[in-house]
């Protein structure tokens, strides 16, 4: 039965959940994302891409012949979800770096939301521009001749 409250009858009472629910509520976001992701992984585990016919071509490597800064992702997801770590370096370096930028990423975001704390990321310039020329430059090297280990 709902409590009426007589000064305000058309107020609701305010939730019963705790201060467990709350925090429940708070990580949803990042528990979907993280769910996402997994499954992603999952997906990619599952489904080799070593194997022709179960994803696309990269369309920069079949046009042009160079190998893209994406190029080896899904094999190196695959080798990663499979713990063969030194093939994932191999596939894509960067990848690599990439799962482990977003592992740590994701679980300061969930600590903080649990906390009810804002995330609070904010990349200078430096460093997005640092992060660029950091792909930059894998991409270019892994395309010259003396590039061939950084080839998936």
């Amino acid at each position: 039965m709902r409590r009426v409250n007589p000064e305000n009858p058309c107020a609701t009472p305010p939730p019963a959940a705790g201060a467990a629910g709350a925090a429940l509520r708070r990580v949803a976001v990042p528990a979907g994302v993280l769910a996402a992701v997994a499954g992603a992984f999952a997906y990619v585990g599952a489904v080799d891409p070593n194997q022709p016919g179960h994803y696309p071509v990269c369309p920069l490597l079949r046009f042009t012949g160079l190998y893209c800064p994406g190029c080896g992702g899904l094999r190196s997801a695959h080798a990663f979800v499979h713990g063969d770590f030194l093939a994932a370096l191999h596939d894509n370096a960067v990848a690599v770096a990439g799962y482990l930028v977003f592992a740590v990423v994701w679980a300061v975001w969930a600590f903080r939301a649990a906390r009810g704390r804002p995330m609070g990321l904010d990349p200078r310039p430096v460093h997005l521009w640092s992060a660029g020329a950091l792909v930059l430059v894998f991409t270019v090297v892994r395309n010259l001749p003396t590039g061939g280990w950084l080839h998936p």
